[in-house]
């Protein structure tokens, strides 16, 4: 369930946060945030910049937050979406819903009003003519990560695919852009 965060999630989302930190990949933070340093953040937050929680049996699953981008007035339509996910919730489909909900929310229909584009960063996983998908414990070829991408293509409106693939797999790349 898909819900406005309270003041009582705060260590929950304060701790998926930080697990985050060390690998650099969400957040330019170099180390963990404490409770009190996020309260102001979470405070500034309202109903059209919410935080919402993932709630998954009364435990947080995941969270977005909806900041103000830039604080000029041409920025004022525009809006910072960040999404984390619990380590041990990943790979469920959690972001995603997330993300759907949020365009919902915003009155946008997903596909039209709203599109998506991928950074893969597939040369970072890309490795003796396979694709390495090491969280998940996978090893894909070039053939599979194309049908995974064609899946998504299929479910969500992805305009664009950055990084697709590995830089020297020049037959994928000629299969992919086909």
């Amino acid at each position: 369930m898909i819900r406005n965060a309270t003041e009582a999630d705060l260590p929950a989302i304060v701790d998926i946060y930080n697990v985050s930190i060390p690998s650099r990949m969400s957040t330019a933070d170099l180390g963990p945030v404490s409770v009190e340093q996020r309260r102001p953040w979470f405070r500034a937050h309202h109903e059209q910049r919410p935080i919402w929680v993932m709630d998954r049996d009364g435990v947080v699953a995941g969270w977005l937050s909806i900041e103000t981008f830039y604080g000029r007035a041409a920025y004022h339509r525009t809006a910072e979406v960040s999404v984390y996910i619990a380590p041990l919730q990943q790979r469920r489909g959690l972001g995603r819903e997330l993300l759907t909900e949020a365009v919902g929310a915003a009155g946008y229909e997903p596909g039209q009003d709203c599109l998506l584009a991928l950074d893969a960063a597939a040369a970072e996983f890309h490795r003796d003519g396979a694709y390495h998908l090491e969280r998940d414990g996978v090893v894909l070829s070039t053939d599979q990560l194309i049908d995974l991408y064609e899946e998504w293509l299929a479910k969500y409106p992805i305009v664009s695919i950055e990084d697709g693939l590995g830089e020297d797999d020049w037959e994928g790349w000629a299969q992919l852009t086909a």
